[in-house]
């Protein structure tokens, strides 16, 4: 069955109503820095400061909470998404398996140790551990819940939106960073059902623009991607993704940002805002302001996606020279 941005629009609806009581409706916050230097209106949407750090938590709730508690799920993920499952597991007294990669760093092991959720490893890289995954969750009859391949977890994410109208009363522009494309998919499907004619920025790092490349080729592609600060966005795309047709009838632009205009971003945020962000949403902030002559006197919405960034991480990024 094909799914068109109507059943985007539905499930957002849905989400909105299911997952309320358990996320925290995050803040809208005017950047007068950024507005300053672009001589226009750009707004926040804080979802660092979201339960678990990350807009994650919205898709893994939307879905865990529209599945029998009695089955266990599983999912591979050693980031956001995993975090996400950890904590909506815990929520509903679930059960459920993460898998992860053999040579996932302990600080990341750590973090998703919480609960009763048990951690798995297989493989040497998060392609072969989610394809490992899927096969186990087929094989059991587990299951799997995709960090973006579907419909429920854009539905989640798509909440956004529906806290972005009432936040903001006119939005002409968002920016938002982009992997698999679970997270703009949901939002611009919301959004542009309220007001067509709000522009959709889609912005990855250099180092990692496989969405970007599939649509310029027509089908989702497989590529190398290269070390990125945005380890939110990076890496490849499931081969059918619903997520592909979404993008390709909601995204009105592409920004590409360098590892150094991601770095920048971030130490900005931290100085301007005194908030930590992600390398994703640095992405966000990055393309902001390698574009932001174009939005002259617009009302721009950016969405900062997630706060997970590590402290070795983030100490090398404010002492770099």
């Amino acid at each position: 069955m094909k799914l068109e941005i109507a059943d985007i629009i539905q499930r957002v609806i849905e989400a909105e109503k299911r997952i309320k009581p358990h996320i925290r409706e995050t803040p809208v916050e005017l950047s007068h820095y950024l507005s300053e230097v672009s001589e226009c209106n750009v707004y926040l949407k804080l979802e660092n400061q979201q339960l678990t750090g990350s807009f994650k938590l919205r898709g893994a709730l939307n879905k865990v909470l529209s599945l029998p508690k009695e089955k266990p799920v599983i999912t591979a993920s050693t980031g956001n998404h995993g975090l996400a499952i950890v904590h909506a597991l815990n929520i509903v007294k679930g059960s459920g398996s993460i898998y992860l990669p053999v040579n996932t760093a302990k600080t990341k092991v750590d973090a998703l140790s919480y609960g009763e959720t048990e951690l798995i490893y297989h493989g040497n890289d998060s392609s072969e551990t989610e394809a490992y995954a899927r096969k186990i969750a087929e094989k059991e009859g587990k299951h799997f819940i995709s960090p973006y391949n579907d419909i429920e977890i854009i539905g989640g994410q798509g909440t956004i939106a529906v806290e972005l109208i009432k936040q903001v009363e006119k939005i002409d522009v968002l920016l938002v960073s982009v992997g698999g494309g679970g997270l703009i998919s949901g939002i611009a499907g919301y959004l542009k059902s309220k007001n067509p004619d709000i522009d959709i920025i889609a912005c990855f790092p250099e180092n990692s623009p496989v969405m970007f490349e599939s649509i310029k080729q027509g089908k989702i592609i497989e590529m190398v991607s290269k070390p990125t600060l945005s380890d939110g966005t990076a890496g490849g795309i499931e081969k059918g993704s619903i997520t592909f047709n979404f993008c390709k009838e909601l995204i009105d632009e592409f920004i590409l940002v360098t590892e150094e205009e991601i770095a920048e971003a971030i130490k900005l945020i931290l100085e301007k805002h005194h908030m930590i962000i992600e390398g994703a949403a640095g992405v966000t902030v990055a393309s902001f302001l390698k574009n932001r002559e174009k939005f002259k006197n617009k009302n721009v919405v950016l969405i900062l996606c997630g706060a997970n960034i590590g402290f070795e991480q983030l100490k090398n990024i404010i002492c770099a020279k």
